[in-house]
């Protein structure tokens, strides 16, 4: 017996030097790939560098994480299909796509919003923006945390925007969302959806004239090259959404899960802190290269407000009567 256990001993060895046997699978490395928009210098990119060490630092190299900048797998739209097939693990869009998933989702779009990013923070973290995440695992989607995009402001090639009258006929490229398509509408612009790995080809052709994104992104995407004028309107506070496959997820063990949502939510914090601080950097860097910045009054910016008090109306119905009311008195609840 004992001969015979050295025997298969000494061929299992022989095997595995071989390479004909690999290690058990619990000692195998999983891959999670993630893909962003946005480029490597990007406060979301730096945010995902910090999940991917956290995750792999925590489970011991049992997971190993690979990110994918510049839309390299895809706009968000088609990522999240992705996610939703189960051929991507994780991505982080704004939360406007989303709203092609699901239209309550569009109250996040509503033009001026949220009055600055720690009431955004508050509302977002509590019970509200919880209360979204777990709507998602309907469509497919793993809701882990919310991310920051920023506060969206505008560029153009043609004139300094200082009121509502500056936008007529301006065709800005905005995100294929309803809320947003009919806020520059309302504004007199020509809203123009598109891809965002299409906006500096576009604005390059002048097959648009603007526009509009957080500033980190305008200065990143280099935008300063084909654009001439920005004004920090704060139109839009947009949210990322840090998201996972449901598929996928279903077949981690809890511990795993636990793992990838605690990580989420510590680079969420750290994406926030990185975000803010490089916000003021990105304007300065545009108006180093030539960039004419615009900085609102506040009366010329509660013109736009103004202008824009409508919109919510218009769409109370798909968000939801109830979940616009309760939002609003989130915010009220949070800015006190």
């Amino acid at each position: 017996m004992n001969k015979l256990f050295r025997t298969i001993s000494a061929a299992i060895g022989v095997l595995a030097a071989a390479g004909l046997i690999g290690a058990p699978a619990a000692a195998q490395t999983k891959t999670l790939k993630v893909g962003i928009g946005l480029n490597e210098l990007s406060p979301q990119y730096k945010g995902l560098q910090k999940f991917k060490e956290l995750v792999e630092a925590e489970s011991k190299g049992r997971f190993k994480v690979d990110l994918f900048a510049n839309a390299q797998l895809g706009d968000d739209a088609k990522m999240m299909t992705s996610l939703r097939a189960g051929t991507l693990e994780m991505t982080c869009p704004s939360t406007a796509p989303i709203a092609g998933l699901d239209r309550r989702w569009m109250v996040f779009d509503l033009p001026f919003l949220f009055p600055n990013e720690e009431v955004a923070d508050k509302v977002l973290d509590g019970p509200f923006g919880q209360k979204y995440l777990e709507s998602l695992p309907a469509h497919g989607i793993i809701g882990m945390a919310f991310w920051e995009n920023g506060f969206r402001q505008l560029t153009n090639s043609k004139v300094a925007v200082k009121s509502p009258a500056d936008l007529k006929g301006l065709k800005i490229r905005t995100m294929e969302n309803p809320v947003h398509l009919a806020t520059f509408k309302t504004l007199g612009a020509n809203p123009t959806p598109m891809p965002f790995s299409e906006i500096f080809s576009a604005l390059s052709e002048k097959t648009i004239d603007g526009q509009e994104n957080p500033s980190t992104t305008n200065f990143l995407q280099k935008y300063y090259e084909v654009q001439k004028f920005t004004t920090l309107s704060n139109h839009f506070y947009s949210p990322f959404v840090f998201m996972y496959s449901k598929r996928l997820w279903d077949t981690l063990p809890k511990e795993d899960q636990a793992l990838i949502l605690k990580a989420a939510k510590e680079a969420g914090a750290y994406q926030r802190k990185i975000n803010r601080e490089t916000m003021g950097e990105a304007v300065a860097g545009m108006e180093k290269a030539g960039m004419t910045v615009t900085r609102l009054t506040p009366e010329q910016h509660q013109a736009f407000v103004d202008a824009t008090k409508d919109i919510a109306g218009q769409f109370a119905n798909d968000m939801g009567a109830d979940n616009l009311k309760t939002i609003r008195e989130e915010i009220a609840k949070a800015a006190k």
